[in-house]
């Protein structure tokens, strides 16, 4: 039997966040009989973090103890993982490619989940810039982050593999009344729901105004950050903060809502999708290649409350557009599955090694 190729997933923290999200379903789902993996965490772990389910995947991982700002100290740690673990590839996400870009390993690749002016500061881009250009392999998590990679790193072709989800596990339908009768809610209220972090990428405030328009709806919110203490007690506004049900949250919704002032892919939007919930969601980043704009929801301009009352109010006093939009929504999440997504880094994966072997990079 051939030896399995040697996997480190180094990721800033285990936070249950899109990229973060994305690390613990690629490591787990990797073909095991050609991979093996483990899981780097510069920080050390959260509440309600991630870790759980890599642990029920046996797949080991380590906290690195990292402080706030600029850590020295991760040099010589991370290098201490390599050293024990010995992977073939290093796979990096997020701004960790600072401390990453000069270990040893066959290949590294670095995943870019935002666009890449975006994605890093100047130093963080200026690290970019040399890694990527002499070993680290750029890919982007959708058209528009590649072509930014493109655009701010010069880099002639850089890769796209789209983000993916277990789109079955989203599909609920049955738990609608019970979710709502145990939250509160009754069947005929109209939910409008949001999974995303309460920051300023993510503008929650946008939805919380627009909600003061729509009278006959009831605004979720799921997800926590520094904004939460601004949307709190607002009418009709109700803070759930961060939830190990989504799928069931999604079931008992009406209407998806992402008000971003940017993205790169965001995992909740498909799993709204696969969900089969009709979208209203801002253009911006790789939104546009997901959401079919009035086929299974509304893309708005960033910043045009105007349009993105119009919209939720479309949706929100014609039952037969959200039925037909949920349906063309999760007809479309279907090309945004978990296996094609795993599929594809295997292939990177398997062909870095191949032509290093080979000596051809």
């Amino acid at each position: 039997m051939s030896e399995k190729s040697r996997i480190l997933e180094v990721t800033a923290t285990l936070k249950p966040a899109g990229a973060e999200h994305l690390v613990v379903s690629l490591a787990s789902a990797l073909d095991p009989d050609r991979f093996e993996v483990a899981v780097v965490s510069l920080f050390d772990a959260f509440p309600d973090g991630l870790e759980p389910a890599l642990y029920r995947s046996n797949i080991p991982v380590w906290h690195l103890g990292k402080h706030a700002g600029p850590d020295p100290r991760m040099y010589s740690r991370l290098s201490r993982v390599v050293n024990t673990f010995q992977p073939h590839i290093i796979h990096t996400h997020c701004y960790v490619t600072r401390y990453t870009f000069l270990l040893r390993a066959q290949a590294i690749v670095h995943t870019v989940h935002n666009m890449a002016l975006l994605e890093a500061d100047m130093v963080g881009r200026a690290i970019n810039r040399y890694a990527f250009r002499h070993r680290v392999i750029a890919v982007g998590v959708g058209t528009a982050v590649a072509e930014s990679l493109r655009e701010v790193y010069d880099l002639p072709h850089p890769l796209s593999i789209p983000n993916g989800i277990d789109t079955q596990r989203f599909w609920r339908p049955e738990s609608r009344v019970t979710w709502r009768e145990r939250n509160g809610f009754s069947d005929q209220d109209l939910l409008i729901v949001s999974v995303a972090r309460l920051d300023r990428q993510k503008n929650p405030g946008a939805l919380v105004r627009a909600i003061s328009c729509i009278p006959e709806a009831q605004l979720v919110l799921v997800g926590q950050g520094d904004l939460r203490s601004e949307l709190e007690g607002q009418p009709r506004v109700h803070l759930l903060g961060v939830r190990d049900d989504i799928p069931e949250i999604l079931a008992a919704a009406d209407i998806f809502a992402l008000s971003s002032d940017w993205e790169g892919l965001p995992l909740a939007l498909i799993e709204a999708m696969a969900a089969g919930l009709p979208v209203v969601a801002t253009a911006v980043g790789c939104v546009p290649e997901v959401v079919e704009d009035g086929v299974s929801g509304f893309l708005i301009n960033r910043g045009d409350q105007a349009e993105l009352v119009a919209a939720l109010t479309s949706l929100a006093r014609d039952s037969a557009l959200r039925s037909s939009m949920a349906e063309a929504a999760r007809r479309r999440s279907e090309a945004f599955s978990l296996q094609a997504m795993v599929s594809a880094y295997e292939r990177l994966f398997a062909d870095l090694l191949s032509s290093t072997a080979s000596g051809r990079t």
